[in-house]
C-alpha cells in the first residue's frame, strides 16, 4: 500500500473498478439483471454490496435489483446486525431479514447435534450449520428471483482456508473479492466513506464497520458485540496477508519472509504508514510473534485449505499480488504438506 495519498486514492480507485467491471460483465454475459447477496455488517460483505450497487448502477439498473439479505442466527450481534441494516437501507437496495436460528435448529436437531436442545456445544458442526444454511437460502433466493449469488469471501480468508467449503461461503456464482485480501478490503472501504459517494449515511455507516472487531460469528456470546475475534484464531491479517503476498508474488523462502516481516514489522516508527491507516494499527510485533503466526500461514496456507482453492468460482483479479484461483495464478495439490516450509525455517533458525 503505497504511503503516497494520490497514488493510494488512484490505485482504490482501480481495484473498485475492476471489481465492479467484472460483476458488470457477468450480468451482460448472462442476461441476468438481479443479484442476490447475503449482508453481514462485517467488512467483506460490506465491499460486496458497494461493488454490486456500482455494477447495477453502471448498467443503467435499479437499486431494487439488488436483493440483499441480513441471515441472523444463534450468534448474530446487535451491533452487527445494525450495520447490515443501516448499509442496506443508505444504498437503497432491496432489503429483507430472514432468522435463520429455525433453520439452524431443525438441522442440528436431525444430526442429533446436542446444541438443538440448549447445550453449549459449540463445534465446527455448529458453526458449519449455520454458514451452509445461509448459503443454502441464497442460492435458492437466487433461483425464486432469477438472479446471481454474489460472493464475498476475500483472498486472506481462501489462503487461510478460513471459509466453509461447499455449500457454505466458499462458494457463490461470481465472488467479487477473490482476489482482495482482508488489508485491501479495509482500504477500499475506508476510500469509499472519505468520498462519500452514497451519502453521509452510508459513510457513518462504512466507518462503523470499520471499526467492528472481524468475527466470523457462529459461537454466542453475552453482549451485543461480536464475541469470537478472528485473528485471535489465523493471526493478524496484516501479518497474514503481507506473508502471502512475499510468498505467493516472488516465492520467497519461510525464511526471507519471516526477514521482511521483521524489517517491517519490527518497530512501528520505521517507514512511513498509508494515509488514514488507524493509530490504534500502527502497532509492532515482537520477533516470536511474526515467528508464531507465520508458522499458523504456512500450515494452514500449504496444509489443509487448497482443497478449497481448488474449487473456488470465477472472480476478477485486481492487483499484482494475484489471486489463488486453480485457473489462473495457483495451481497446487490439495493433499499437499507444509513440512517443507516449516523446516526451512526451522534450519534458518537453528531448531
Amino acid at each position: 500500500v503505497p504511503a503516497d495519498p494520490a497514488r493510494l486514492d488512484a490505485l482504490c480507485a482501480e481495484a473498485y473498478e475492476i471489481q465492479a467491471d467484472g460483476l458488470r460483465q457477468r450480468l451482460a454475459a448472462t442476461g441476468v439483471e438481479k443479484l442476490v447477496i447475503g449482508v453481514s455488517g462485517g467488512l467483506d460483505s460490506t465491499q460486496a454490496l458497494l461493488v454490486a450497487v456500482r455494477a447495477i448502477d453502471r448498467l443503467g439498473l435499479p437499486r431494487a435489483n439488488i436483493h440483499a439479505y441480513t441471515l441472523p442466527a444463534f450468534a448474530t450481534s446487535a451491533h452487527t446486525k445494525a450495520n447490515a441494516w443501516a448499509l442496506m437501507r443508505a444504498l437503497g437496495v432491496t432489503a429483507s431479514e430472514v432468522d435463520m436460528t429455525p433453520a439452524c435448529r431443525q438441522m442440528l436437531a436431525d444430526l442429533g447435534h446436542p446444541a438443538a436442545t440448549g447445550a453449549p456445544v459449540y463445534d465446527v458442526t455448529f458453526e458449519n450449520v449455520q454458514a451452509g444454511a445461509r448459503t443454502s437460502f441464497l442460492f435458492r433466493a437466487a433461483n425464486h428471483l432469477g438472479g446471481l449469488v454474489v460472493g464475498t469471501g476475500d483472498l486472506s480468508e481462501l489462503a487461510l482456508g478460513w471459509a466453509t467449503y461447499g455449500v457454505g461461503d466458499q462458494m457463490s456464482h461470481y465472488n467479487v473479492n477473490a482476489s482482495a485480501p482482508k488489508t485491501l478490503i479495509q482500504h477500499l472501504i475506508r476510500w469509499v466513506a472519505s468520498r462519500g459517494a452514497y451519502g453521509a449515511d452510508a459513510s457513518a455507516t462504512l466507518r462503523a464497520i470499520l471499526d467492528t472487531e472481524i468475527s466470523p460469528e457462529l459461537v454466542p456470546g453475552d453482549g451485543d458485540r461480536p464475541a469470537q475475534s478472528t485473528e485471535a484464531v489465523v493471526g493478524p491479517y496484516a501479518l497474514q496477508d503481507f506473508a502471502l503476498y512475499h510468498l505467493t508474488r516472488y516465492g520467497h523462502r519461510p525464511s526471507k519472509v519471516l526477514f521482511l516481516l521483521w524489517r517491517a514489522w519490527g518497530d512501528a516508527a520505521r517507514g512511513d504508514w498509508p494515509p488514514n491507516h488507524p493509530e490504534a494499527e500502527r502497532r509492532a510485533y515482537a520477533f516470536d510473534e511474526l515467528e508464531r503466526w507465520l508458522r499458523v500461514f504456512l500450515t494452514r496456507f500449504f496444509g489443509s485449505s487448497q482443497f478449497k482453492r481448488s474449487a473456488l468460482p470465477n472472480g476478477p483479479k485486481i492487483s499484482s499480488g494475484g489471486a489463488l484461483s486453480p485457473r489462473g495464478d495457483w495451481r497446487a495439490p490439495s493433499d499437499g504438506s507444509p513440512a517443507a516450509w516449516l523446516a526451512e525455517l526451522d534450519a534458518a533458525l537453528g531448531r
